[in-house]
């Protein structure tokens, strides 16, 4: 006998390596769920208190391991409380699997007042996701699930959606025994780079006096190759934002974002691997002096901004042994890596200097995370800074909304790192504003005993906005102002271990607890306005007209 929708779709998440669905249950997938009743020891529901918290904690895990991972809500109010989190998944290359209820089939469409329907929701969900499915017909439902398993480990990581109509799940599928997948929807594995392509770059690289290279998230599966490729090329590597410990941030070789920025008016040669180096070339600006090399798994991405010198259509993974093994034996550049040094040293002394309160926080952080800790964090004055010092030894150790800059994403998405890697200290830090986005996921981290250290930073007030207001605009404060909870009692209230840190040294000491204990913890601080960062983030044309 044939399985149902429901039992093949759980069947095939756990055959296919899932071990956690992120989760809030409802009326559309109550068939879904009481089949998974039976597989909670394969396949385990981590319920949260919003749909929101389902859908970060699913990006979380699967930002911190690279691994897909999924969720699954009811439509309408449901789905569309999980767009902030598929946006940025979508903007993390992060493979998510969005399973979502939809109004039964029989009605689907009529606009009928259904429970939960809004209009084609099907629709909405591609304009997040990479491929989407409604599986609306049984005969080709389980062809549809193994498309969207494909579509989730092939290619550009990046969101796909399963929409099953409610009448639907309990709908035997068709026969699968001498059924072959057609991935008709899944992007393709590129073929490896032509000799041609390959002999190209080497010239470049070759001719080059002072090269740079620029990761992003496609190389963080490559990191040795990446690092090869830097001491043969005697070439910094920056990373940017997604791309953060791609190679260990204390080697010399590597770049902090501000470094790299200051030596693009510099660099002769630029190659950009599994980043946006269109849109950095775009901004940062090019010139006749300026070469570039883009290696990317996605085509699409060589469109986008400023067209480099060359472009690769390649995975990394077999583009770069190519490449090394064409090059000629390491090259010493002693001028530029002087040239590097002395930069590199410039600016640290500077950001340290005029950010003095944000590196003495951090320093702190980065002293008592080990190696491998995780570090999410949210839309506030520390965690711009970190993007400007705080150093990664490991990918995939600070977790980035990237260019979505989600504001109230950090302690979702910092449980979901904490759920997938229980040997990995998390640490979250948010605003006061951004803390109470989701503070409500606290009650999730004490029922499933998922270990987070949330520091709050409280300042009452949405402190970027404000200086902006200040700065740009006159100080015509309007709507930054923020009554806050004592977030310390509001933590103890679920029975969470919390505490006001009076300064610096109790930041210290009560991190160090969190993390030796592995137990969820609260850390709020009272702070003063820090001194702005945005003069070494904002974006600025280095080079050409």
């Amino acid at each position: 006998m044939t399985k149902t929708i429901a039992q093949y779709l759980v069947d095939k998440l756990i055959s296919s390596g899932f071990r956690r669905l992120y989760c809030l249950p409802g009326y559309q997938n109550d068939d879904f769920f009481d089949v998974l009743y039976d597989y909670q020891s394969e396949l385990k529901p981590i319920h949260t208190r919003h749909e929101q918290g389902a859908a970060f904690m699913a990006l979380g895990a699967a930002l911190a391991t690279g691994n897909p991972q999924a969720c699954c809500v009811v439509p309408g109010p449901g789905f569309l409380n999980t767009g902030a989190a598929l946006a940025t998944a979508w903007s993390t290359n992060a493979p998510v699997l969005m399973i979502l209820g939809q109004t039964p089939k029989t009605t689907y469409g009529q606009e009928l007042g259904e429970l939960h329907e809004i209009p084609d929701q099907l629709a909405v969900i591609r304009q997040f996701c990479k491929a989407a499915w409604r599986l609306d017909d049984a005969v080709v439902a389980a062809e549809q699930i193994d498309e969207a398993m494909v579509s989730l480990n092939q290619g550009r990581p990046r969101p796909v959606a399963i929409e099953v109509p409610m009448d639907m799940w309990s709908q035997r599928v068709g026969d699968t025994r001498h059924r072959r997948v057609s991935v008709k929807r899944a992007q393709p594995v590129p073929a490896p780079p032509p000799l041609t392509d390959i002999e190209k770059a080497t010239a470049l690289i070759s001719n080059s006096q002072r090269p740079m290279i620029l990761v992003g998230s496609g190389a963080r599966s490559h990191g040795q190759l990446v690092l090869d490729l830097a001491r043969a090329m005697s070439a910094p590597v920056m990373s940017h934002r997604s791309g953060r410990g791609v190679i260990d941030e204390r080697d010399p070789l590597a770049l902090l974002p501000p470094v790299g920025r200051a030596l693009w008016k510099d660099i002769d040669l630029v190659i950009g691997l599994g980043c946006r180096l269109g849109s950095k070339l775009a901004i940062w600006g090019v010139d006749k002096d300026l070469s570039s090399v883009h290696i990317d798994i996605d085509r699409q991405e060589f469109a986008r901004g400023e067209r480099a010198t060359l472009n690769i259509h390649a995975d990394l993974g077999v583009a770069l042994p190519m490449l090394l093994d064409s090059l000629p034996t390491q090259s010493q550049k002693p001028d530029w890596q002087s040239t590097v040094k002395k930069r590199q040293q410039k600016i640290a002394n500077q950001i340290g200097k005029e950010l003095a309160p944000q590196s003495e926080y951090l320093s702190i952080i980065r002293d008592a995370l080990p190696e491998r800790g995780v570090l999410v964090p949210d839309i506030t004055q520390l965690g711009y800074a970190a993007d400007l010092m705080y150093p990664s030894y490991h990918p995939r150790t600070h977790l980035s909304s990237v260019y979505q800059g989600t504001l109230g994403w950090a302690l979702p998405t910092a449980l979901g790192a904490a759920d997938a890697l229980p040997d990995q200290p998390v640490v979250a830090i948010c605003g006061d504003g951004g803390a109470m986005y989701n503070i409500q996921e606290l009650a999730t981290a004490e029922l499933h005993h998922i270990p987070v250290t949330l520091i709050i930073l409280d300042d009452s007030s949405f402190a970027n906005v404000r200086r902006f207001q200040q700065e740009k605009f006159g100080n015509r404060i309007i709507a930054t102002d923020l009554y806050n909870p004592d977030f310390v009692a509001l933590a103890q209230s679920f029975g969470i271990a919390a505490f006001w840190a009076e300064g610096k040294s109790d930041l210290k000491y009560y991190l160090a607890e969190s993390i030796e204990q592995r137990q969820t913890t609260v850390i709020a601080i009272k702070v003063d306005e820090f001194p702005s960062p945005w003069p070494f983030l904002l974006p600025k044309k280095y080079r050409g007209a």
